[in-house]
């Protein structure tokens, strides 16, 4: 049995700031953009990974959850309290470089972690924290 990673979310409150992120700073291609049921159906992937897709999203994207529950999710959003995303690059420090130098939130510069990978985090347009990790060599 083969399984594999096809779809994961990731949540925005603002589609066209999280395109131009993923898009012009990430170097993601745009899969999809489309309307459904209400909503803004939007896709990125990495090139590299052309059966992998990112599904940028509302806080809570279920149509029929209360309002209450969409509001206490964009407020936890609005603090950076949903879960982040982890990324693998080939080259940490260019990385760092090229995303802080599009003006993202920095967290974290480059620096050796202790469990075996070099990473840097920062955090995108939404408040969601991005780490981009290199493995270190032995």
């Amino acid at each position: 049995m083969d399984i594999k990673l096809s779809t994961c979310f990731i949540a925005v409150d603002d589609h066209d700031k999280a395109i131009a992120f993923y898009r012009d700073v990430l170097g993601f291609e745009v899969r999809n953009d489309v309307a459904f049921e209400g909503m803004r159906w939007v896709t990125v992937g990495a090139p590299s990974q052309p059966d992998v897709d990112i599904v940028l999203e509302p806080p809570l994207a279920n149509p029929n959850a209360s309002p209450a529950d969409k509001e206490a999710m964009a407020e936890l959003l609005a603090k950076g309290q949903l879960r982040g995303v982890i990324f693998k690059t080939d080259d940490c420090d260019a990385t760092f470089e090229r995303i802080s130098a599009a003006g993202a939130e920095v967290l974290q510069e480059p620096i050796d972690q202790p469990y075996g990978v070099r990473d840097c985090a920062f955090r995108d347009p939404a408040g969601n924290m991005l780490r981009f990790n290199q493995p270190r060599k032995r």
